[in-house]
């Protein structure tokens, strides 16, 4: 196989990547019986050129094989980057990041958002998250890396809002819009020294022509940050903070990209419309956008009409939910992207959020391949198929079948416990089955709940058979349908011992309450609530060695704590259970349900 590049290295994007024919990521492929040979302008387009030849190859070991074929390819969006979330939840470690970067760049992606909220080494800050944060060094071996792979490194950075790390440290809190909060005071010149600072720490770092300062969700803007900035109008104290923070960053040299709140967040391009035609000259703004919508135009008008380039701000939904809601997200990414060409967007930036500091990014990665992928072509994904492209391409064949229909499973199980318990079912997990709203909801939602654990068996057999070929991710997500047949049971028992408990009236015998309330519900062993505590225990364990493959030790312990808080429900429920058969008396009502919750 001959490789031919034509022009300069380049390997990286600039800050006026151009997409199409003749760009500089662009290749020519051909493979005939005598051999192959790929071109390109630059390393990048070969580089591509390779990952594409990978992806023809037909058969394994000596069956292998390469069909005659001519291929021109070009990008269809000059940048196509995921962010993942290094701030709300565990860090991933340097080699899982590194990962994370090659996975990207197989599927042909070129951008990696590092988004820090302060969670990176600031020099003269020794007191911000010093267990929760990255080294300079660290992050320079991640940049080094991701060259390698044609990926650029982008810092994304907080400027204004979701600085919680540094109001709640006492020598700061007085730096804030409100005290302990979470906004900068814009109007302080010790904050604006402060982030004069910061700005070139961090351009001395990262060397990408692109620089995302953050500005999303200033949610003390109006209610304290106003009178603390001296009576601002909040509309132009945003702006005004803006353009200081475009200056700050411009003067390195740097692109200037901010999160824009149309619909979303603070809402604060719909609220004060006049920022849309007043923006630094330059500025991409990012309107950003993670639901499922008819139609996005809306938040991509204001910045097309006023002549202001555009990334798409799309996500994966993995946090707040068990597993990935991927028709969710392939959805959110097929619509925002259908309407940014449109308005002419210059790429995606797909983000993979870590609110709930819960999640296991090796489960996302099938949403990390679409946006990719999604950004790359030209016409969209094959949403029916793209489990079985994705699964065969990453896993090979025959596995690939296999393990693209317990990804089938599992997004159908997690569309099912989302309409039994309720959006953010992550949360619903840990939530009490016995208080009444719960127990009223999941009552009416059996058969969903029963779906979800049916379809989460499935996915677990499915990966059971699959697991050698890539313990690495195929175990995350065999954790997350294990983890949603665990919050179906739990629902599903506990309407069962609620219905248990409507059984027993003044007439029952102390028979009854040892079968009903024993037996079935909280004996020792082989009961429903026995069952929750060993699975819980169980689920606790292949958690922890999950979190430990990917993430450092911090926050850590708060995401075991829920486990352990879950454990001791149970425990005491039961305990409780064993006190009311000890002590009832025949021919008295029972207490309440609701008695035995706390």
């Amino acid at each position: 196989m001959r490789l031919i590049r034509t022009g300069p290295v380049d390997p990286l994007p600039r800050d006026n990547e151009q997409a199409g024919p003749g760009s500089r990521e662009s290749y020519q492929l051909r493979i005939t019986s005598n051999g192959g040979e790929a071109r390109a302008r630059s390393s990048a387009g070969l580089y591509y050129a390779v990952e594409t030849l990978l992806q023809l190859i037909e058969g394994s070991g000596k069956n292998a094989a390469l069909p005659v074929v001519e291929i021109e390819d070009w990008p269809s969006l000059a940048y196509r980057g995921v962010m993942f979330d290094l701030s709300h939840g565990p860090l991933p470690t340097e080699d899982e990041i590194k990962r994370q970067i090659d996975f990207l760049a197989r599927w042909k992606g070129n951008q990696y958002y590092f988004y820090s909220e302060l969670s990176i080494e600031m020099k003269g800050y020794p007191l911000i998250n010093p267990g929760g944060r990255y080294t300079r060094e660290e992050v320079r071996r991640i940049i080094a890396h991701a060259r390698e792979r044609h990926v650029d490194v982008v810092p994304c950075l907080e400027f204004y809002g979701h600085l919680h790390d540094l109001f709640r440290i006492e020598r700061y809190a007085d730096l804030a819009a409100l005290p302990h909060g979470a906004d900068l005071n814009p109007g302080n010149p010790q904050v604006r020294r402060m982030l004069e600072d910061w700005v070139g720490q961090m351009a001395s770092l990262f060397p990408s022509p692109w620089f995302h300062i953050g500005l999303d969700e200033p949610w003390e803007l109006e209610r304290a940050g106003s009178a603390a900035a001296g009576g601002v109008e909040p509309g132009k104290l945003y702006l005004d903070h803006l353009r200081r923070m475009s200056e700050l960053v411009r003067r390195h040299g740097r692109r200037v990209l901010f999160w824009a709140d149309v619909t979303s967040g603070a809402a604060l391009f719909d609220k004060y419309p006049q920022l849309a035609s007043s923006l630094p000259e330059g500025t991409v703004a990012v309107p950003w956008h993670y639901r499922e919508e008819k139609d996005y135009s809306h938040m991509l008008e204001p910045f097309s009409k006023a002549g202001v380039p555009q990334v798409a701000g799309t996500g994966i939904w993995g946090w707040d939910t068990i597993v990935p809601d991927f028709r969710v997200t392939f959805s959110n990414i097929d619509g925002f992207l259908r309407d940014g060409r449109k308005h002419g967007t210059l790429g995606i930036v797909n983000t993979n959020w870590a609110d709930d500091a819960q999640i296991l990014y090796r489960m996302t990665k099938p949403g990390v391949a679409y946006g990719a992928a999604a950004a790359w072509q030209t016409d969209p994904v094959d949403r029916a198929n793209f489990f079985l492209h994705y699964a065969n391409q990453t896993y090979g064949e025959p596995a690939g079948t296999e393990i693209a229909a317990a990804l089938r499973a599992l997004d159908d199980a997690q569309q099912a416990m989302a309409a039994a318990v309720g959006p953010e079912d992550m949360f619903r997990l840990w939530d009490d089955p016995f208080a009444p709203h719960t127990l009223s909801r999941i009552r009416g939602r059996l058969q969903e709940l029963r779906t979800a654990r049916l379809r989460a068996e499935d996915a677990q057999e499915f990966l059971q058979n699959t697991l050698a070929i890539d313990p690495e991710s195929l175990s995350s997500l065999l954790f997350g349908a294990r983890l949603l047949d665990y919050a179906g049971m739990k629902f599903l028992y506990a309407a069962e011992i609620a219905a248990a408990f409507e059984k027993l009236g003044p007439a029952s015998t102390r028979a009854d309450l040892s079968f009903w309330l024993g037996r079935q519900a909280g004996d020792r062993n082989h009961s429903r609530v026995g069952d929750l505590m060993d699975l819980i225990t169980e689920l606790r364990e292949i958690y922890r060695t999950q979190w430990n493959a990917e993430y450092t030790s911090y926050r850590l312990g708060s995401a075991l704590g829920r486990f352990d808080a879950e454990y001791e429900y149970w425990r005491r429920f039961q305990a409780r259970l064993w006190e009311l058969r000890g002590t009832h008396q025949e021919g008295m009502p029972l207490p309440p349900l609701e008695s035995l919750r706390h």
